[in-house]
């Protein structure tokens, strides 16, 4: 496997892991599970600081409404593969955005 190719898969990891962590750690907090209702809080400030959550927290919650909507609703292969994909890709650019910040602070070689 290619430098590039394990650099990817790396950011592709931190980006699952740090979603699945926002995800739970919500969570636990608040009582109930995180969405993109968030976004549509009465109160403007609590909307604000809901989205750099949610562009770190998306990938996660894409694929657990993803795969609760094909096994209760039955939707088809082709969504949950295409809902599969643009969380993969989601996940890639926020880990790859968390490495980078990472290598800039001097934490990460």
């Amino acid at each position: 496997m290619s430098p590039d190719a394990l650099n990817s898969l790396f950011s592709l990891l931190i980006g699952f892991a740090l979603a699945g962590a926002l995800v739970s750690g919500y969570q636990a907090f608040v009582q109930r599970p995180a969405g993109f209702g968030l976004l549509q809080q009465e109160a403007m400030t609590r909307s604000f600081v809901a989205v750099p959550f949610l562009v770190f927290a998306a990938p996660f919650i894409i694929m657990r409404n993803t795969l609760r909507g094909r096994q209760i609703e039955r939707r088809r292969v082709e969504f949950v593969m295409m809902a599969t994909v643009l969380s993969g890709f989601w996940s890639l650019m926020s880990g790859t955005f968390v490495v980078m910040t990472l290598r800039a602070m001097g934490l990460f070689a």
